[in-house]
């Protein structure tokens, strides 16, 4: 039989979908990375801030229950921001207008005042990486100030 015009019409077509496939795949892989970076930053984002929130509630109901408040409110942001590295995550607590920068403030008790202000705010690193292209890091943060009781 004698190949007809149509037989060699279809092997070209087999070479088509090769050449279309290389060059939509790149262009897949890097939206499918870049949502799923995107989507591992969002969940951080949505972790930290319940962490800080359950820290600050557990904070301002701490009054005349703990020497080193600052202890108390980072703990409670450890427990429930389990999934967060913990050596990354950076606090700090206004008591009273009194600023403290550290996970302690064995001094801080004094300035629990009942009425005042407690003001919990931490942030956290984030990267963004695309197809194995890292962008500039980005840093996550939340801040919640409750009334100490």
């Amino acid at each position: 039989m004698k190949p007809t015009l149509h037989d060699a019409a279809k092997k070209n077509r087999r070479g088509q979908s090769i050449v279309e496939f290389s060059l939509v795949m790149p262009m897949f892989f890097a939206l499918f990375t870049g949502m799923l970076s995107f989507g591992i930053a969002l969940h951080d984002c949505l972790v930290l801030t319940n962490a800080v929130n359950i820290g600050a509630q557990t904070l301002s109901m701490s009054r005349g229950q703990t020497t080193d408040p600052c202890a108390t409110a980072y703990s409670a942001i450890q427990n429930a921001g389990s999934t967060l590295t913990a050596s990354k995550l950076s606090m700090t607590v206004v008591l009273n207008g009194v600023s403290y920068s550290s996970d302690s403030c064995s001094t801080g008790a004094g300035n629990m005042v009942q009425g005042s202000s407690a003001q919990v705010s931490a942030t956290y690193p984030c990267t963004l990486a695309i197809f194995g292209l890292t962008l500039p890091s980005c840093k996550l943060g939340a801040q919640l100030s409750e009334t100490i009781q």
